[in-house]
């Protein structure tokens, strides 16, 4: 029951975490790219990175903080159905370009943001 808390909690913080990251990006940058989308999933993909490669990983809590984080915040934060569903409508649009844009941006930058997680958790 404890593990459900815990996966739970980090699911309300990291979808609300979504919803602020993704009007403050909207705002700042704008509708015509899904740049809210691609920041989160950018930022998911660091903190996972970052999170299941530091030196904590094999520490005795590290079952209830990779419950509460890998599964419950990164789960509720990051956004790979929106990231779909932006791709697919971007492509309906006949707006080729940006719908190719999306889906390299959010594979590559993703990609180098768990790998930059990573080496910064094993700087520690």
């Amino acid at each position: 029951m404890y593990d459900f808390f815990l996966i739970s909690l980090g699911a309300v913080l990291g979808a609300n975490a979504r919803y602020l990251v993704s009007r403050m990006t909207l705002q700042r940058m704008g509708p015509d790219f899904p740049y809210g989308t691609l920041v989160i999933n950018v930022l998911g993909s660091l903190v996972i990175g970052f999170f299941m490669a530091g030196p904590w990983k094999h520490s005795p809590s590290m079952k209830a903080a990779s419950l509460f984080i890998a599964v419950g915040f990164c789960g509720g934060f990051t956004t790979f159905s929106s990231y779909a569903f932006d791709s697919i409508t971007l492509f309906e649009r006949g707006q080729w370009f940006l719908a190719s844009a999306n889906i390299l941006s959010n594979n590559l930058l993703s990609l180098a943001a768990v790998l930059l997680g990573v080496a910064l958790a094993r700087t520690l």
